[in-house]
């Protein structure tokens, strides 16, 4: 099983009633984003972050991946939501399927969320940047309804 499509972590949604995370934009946990390539094992189950499959060091990426600014949570109607701002690593040449949202800050670094790039996206000698959807109740990249 490769990384086949994006998800929530099980374990994610468990930890959240248990305090693991907290996205509190000034005193909150600390995020990180790390890249895969096409043979990674990633989805559902995935528990926490993993050297296994990840893209190779290049420019400014290094393995673990690099830290996530998070741009707060909010309540829009009756869909919480947390956002983040968009990630680049520059002067890299890789190729990635997609990537571990995980948390930097709590113990065992466990897993937030699997992005599935839906095929491999490559950057030569440039710029790899993921982009988060709109901070939306419809869009934002974690949502609880």
């Amino acid at each position: 099983m490769a990384i086949t499509t994006s998800v929530i972590c099980n374990s994610f949604k468990k930890e959240l009633f248990e305090g693991t995370h907290n996205f509190k934009q000034t005193g909150g946990n600390s995020f990180k984003l790390s890249l895969y390539t096409n043979s990674a094992v990633l989805g559902k189950s995935t528990t926490s972050f993993t050297t296994d499959a990840q893209v190779s060091n290049s420019g400014q990426y290094t393995s673990g991946g690099g830290a996530l600014v998070n741009g707060g949570t909010s309540l829009s109607t009756n869909t919480a939501l947390v956002d983040f701002a968009d990630r680049s690593f520059t002067g890299v040449t890789l190729t990635a399927r997609g990537a571990l949202i995980y948390n930097d800050t709590a113990s065992g670094d466990p897993a937030v969320c699997v992005l599935d790039f839906g095929g491999d996206k490559t950057a030569t000698s440039g710029t790899f940047t993921i982009q988060f959807p709109a901070f939306s109740a419809s869009a934002a990249i974690l949502r609880v309804t």
